[in-house]
């Protein structure tokens, strides 16, 4: 009693209430570590993935970084201004991920409930979690300083007009006709295809005017599907 009493006492105002384990062995189970680490982990997988994806948007184009005054971009070439925040997140993530996937492996087993090497790795606890705010932060920073280029990004799309074949397929898919995929594969696989040839291609198709007129409407421009709306949604 005295024990849940004093353990409850410190949850008052406290949104993340604690609360009391009072059957273990000589070793706490650690199980509620364990499930906060393997948490933390997932998000900070999924924050690393968007790190080196913004890199990427960054390497070809399709989003700029603000220049900052008197800030050295590249310490070799004068013009450049490397994304050090996006990869100081993203290495700040890994380090914080491999100790929180250790502490996630170490920490359940205890050799006959009387292993106490768990004390050395719970003082790494600190670490894992330091290693995360810093990768935070730096995301954060990272993406204050960042610009779309929308005319790089539709200059790419422009010149990749295959990407339509999968909304043109989709569309005869809908209208049963016959082997849509392959003949779109047949038209565009290994080809250097342009708006053109998907204009002779719906126009050599057996569909009605109307679905004619629909598939014309594709274009890398317009052919998103229902993406706006699930983002938002």
């Amino acid at each position: 009693k005295f024990s849940k009493k004093y353990i409850e006492s410190f949850n008052k105002n406290r949104k993340q209430k604690l609360e009391d384990n009072l059957i273990t062995t000589q070793v706490e189970c650690h199980d509620s570590y364990v499930a906060i680490f393997d948490t933390l982990r997932r998000i900070n997988t999924i924050l690393l993935d968007f790190d080196q994806d913004i890199w990427r948007y960054i390497s070809d184009g399709w989003v700029g970084q603000k220049p900052k005054k008197g800030e050295i971009g590249s310490s070799t070439m004068p013009h450049k201004i490397n994304p050090i925040d996006f990869e100081n997140s993203e290495g700040n993530f890994g380090l914080a991920n491999a100790l929180f996937e250790f502490f996630a492996r170490k920490l359940p087993v205890s050799r006959l409930q009387r292993d106490l090497s768990d004390s050395t790795v719970e003082r790494a606890f600190g670490s894992a979690f330091g290693h995360s705010l810093l990768a935070y932060t730096s995301l954060l920073k990272g993406l204050s300083k960042i610009n779309i280029n929308e005319h790089k990004i539709k200059e790419d799309l422009l010149a990749h007009p295959e990407v339509i074949a999968e909304g043109i397929q989709t569309i005869l898919r809908r209208e049963g006709y016959p082997i849509p995929y392959e003949m779109l594969k047949e038209l565009t696989r290994g080809k250097q295809i342009t708006m053109a040839d998907f204009e002779i291609f719906i126009d050599s198709l057996k569909v009605s005017p109307k679905i004619k007129a629909e598939l014309k409407k594709c274009t890398p421009l317009t052919y998103i599907g229902l993406a706006s709306e699930i983002a938002i949604s």
